[in-house]
């Protein structure tokens, strides 16, 4: 059974994920693909080809395709999870992600989550520019820790792409990202020069 489902499943899962999001939200949710039950190897074979689909835009090596999407090789572990779950629940919204995160299994999800923290931070791109820490970079360091690496409270920033990071703060001040209130009320109090400043000197991290 393993042999004859997998091309099939890979095959949908490259297909709808080149085709990216659908126009219409409700046709977003997906009802996963899962193995039968107690067949190991084809569970297996099911989430090597749903963890494949992710490299359609994070990168097969770690390094995202386009620069407004984040780098998830090396993140935290926690913060991926509580990310998949937002976007299942629908208390992050992405239309991409949310047909991602609902392709996966309850059962799938940790293991995605933890797949990806094992990976090895992509290697900072040759001639990165480094500038002098902003001001109010104290207010950031209390949660993403003091070189922006991340810990169980916040994820890692340091080396994260400047495109995602300026966007990711103007959705939160703009409250367009809902997902964590903290970080709402921090960059509403922060203009989008100051925005601007505090993603270009963690993308040199």
């Amino acid at each position: 059974m393993t042999n004859n489902r997998f091309p099939t499943v890979f095959a949908v899962l490259v297909v709808l994920a080149a085709l990216a999001a659908p126009a219409n939200a409700a046709e977003v949710h997906e009802v996963p693909a899962v193995a039968s039950p107690g067949n190991a190897a084809e569970a297996e074979a099911i989430l090597g080809a749903k963890l494949l689909v992710c490299n359609t835009c994070h990168g097969a090596d770690g390094v995202p395709k386009n620069t407004i999407t984040p780098i998830i090789w090396g993140q935290q572990e926690t913060f991926l999870l509580k990310q998949l779950h937002d976007f299942h629940s629908g208390d992050r919204d992405n239309e991409v992600m949310t047909w991602m995160a609902t392709a996966l299994s309850q059962a799938e999800v940790g293991p995605v989550a933890a797949y990806f923290a094992k990976k090895n931070w992509p290697a900072r791109a040759a001639g990165a520019a480094s500038t002098s820490p902003p001001a109010g970079v104290a207010v950031c360091q209390i949660c993403h820790q003091q070189n922006f690496v991340g810990g169980l409270p916040a994820p890692r920033l340091a080396g994260q792409r400047y495109e995602y990071l300026v966007e990711a703060m103007r959705r939160y001040a703009e409250r367009e990202r809902t997902n964590n209130a903290d970080m709402m009320k921090i960059m509403e109090a922060m203009s989008p020069a100051e925005r601007e400043a505090m993603a270009r000197y963690i993308s040199g991290l």
